[in-house]
């Protein structure tokens, strides 16, 4: 052994010992490092899961691909809720592609992975649900402000909406891609998670967390607006001189807000807290048995979305109709009904300035 001297006189230091790092190693190491088991042969249960997987995929790709043509095409359509509308898309149709990419690299297929292609795969879909979920968060603030101010659209300008999409992809990439710039296991296999078995259990602990945080703040976001709205639906009671439009706008909000709040809980509530035990080092839990099921349920969120966001709105219906039908639309013989002009179908869309019943919440 080498012997180093140290700042004092006389002193004589032993090197402290070189951590020993795994880049070499196989994807199978680390599987079997962490006991998590590695397919050479595909499973019915394996066949099944990508195939209700993929379908999901596709179904989440062409719906979010119609949600962006819509906003797009349609300028009614250009204010910063529904641009936030078309992020929350883009990134939906992104947790459609990255998922779609882990069911053609999944099942025995995983151990023929490089450590880089792993991690890719990983990468994609932390990036793609973070990504998601921010975009949540951003349209809870924004409903937030335009339900209590009792507007139509938010008042700010598009410079800020650009301003905050590039923050929710530079915060999305930012979690997705430190694990393989540094926080992961490759360096200290006690620290490797059961359900991921290349990252550390520290980071898996901290997304989680990060997630239900993000979680708890929507939901405090969207219980004020609903304790608003019951109050504001009590004065309204009291004053019969209101538009019963006024009152449909109200109950239409509270039915959207609890439809959110459910779709998210059910959906993403699950993962986290398996990812958060599988983090804290949990030997009694068998998160390995769910593990598949809660990301797949997780997936399912990026269709609810575009559902919930988009379909409730009777302009978006309409413009749906309009792309769909396109062919329909040369023959000079049909004659759509459900698109009206300008003035009739605002009318019935906005009273008085007040945001609309079936404007995305």
């Amino acid at each position: 052994m080498v012997e180093v001297r140290c700042g004092c006189r006389g002193c004589v230091c032993r090197p402290a010992a070189m951590k020993h790092c795994f880049y070499n190693e196989s994807v199978g190491f680390f599987y079997n490092n962490s006991r998590k088991e590695l397919t050479t042969y595909w499973r019915t249960k394996d066949i099944l899961v990508v195939a209700l997987g993929l379908t999901v995929s596709l179904i989440v790709l062409l719906t979010n691909l119609l949600v962006i043509a819509a906003i797009i095409i349609n300028r009614r359509f250009h204010y910063p809720i529904y641009y936030l509308l078309g992020n929350l898309a883009a990134a939906d149709l992104f947790a459609g592609i990255a998922y779609m990419f882990l069911m053609f690299h999944t099942g025995p297929r995983t151990a023929e992975l490089s450590l880089k292609t792993w991690f890719i795969r990983q990468s994609l879909l932390d990036t793609s649900l973070t990504a998601s979920v921010v975009n949540l968060l951003a349209i809870a603030v924004e409903r937030h402000q335009t339900v209590l101010t009792m507007q139509l659209h938010s008042k700010m300008s598009n410079q800020r909406v650009m301003i905050l999409i590039f923050c929710i992809w530079a915060t999305a990439l930012l979690l997705g891609l430190i694990p393989s710039y540094g926080w992961h296991c490759l360096c200290a296999l006690e620290e490797c998670s059961s359900m991921a078995p290349l990252y550390s259990r520290s980071y898996l602990t901290f997304w989680a967390i990060s997630n239900l945080l993000v979680f708890l703040l929507m939901a405090v976001v969207y219980a004020h607006i609903f304790i608003y709205v019951k109050r504001k639906m009590g004065r309204m009671s009291a004053h019969t001189s209101f538009h019963p439009r006024y009152r449909e706008t109200v109950v239409g909000l509270v039915k959207t807000v609890t439809i959110i709040l459910g779709a998210f809980l059910i959906c993403w509530t699950p993962g986290q807290v398996v990812l958060l035990l599988d983090g804290l080092g949990c030997k009694s839990c068998n998160v390995l048995a769910v593990e598949k099921y809660v990301l797949l349920l997780a997936e399912i969120n990026s269709l609810i979305n575009a559902i919930v966001y988009s379909y409730r709105d009777n302009e978006m219906r309409s413009t749906f109709r309009r792309i769909l039908c396109t062919i329909c639309y040369r023959n000079p013989k049909y004659t759509p009904t459900a698109v009206k002009p300008n003035g009739a179908d605002r009318g019935s869309l906005s009273l008085n300035g007040h945001f609309t019943v079936d404007s995305s919440i």
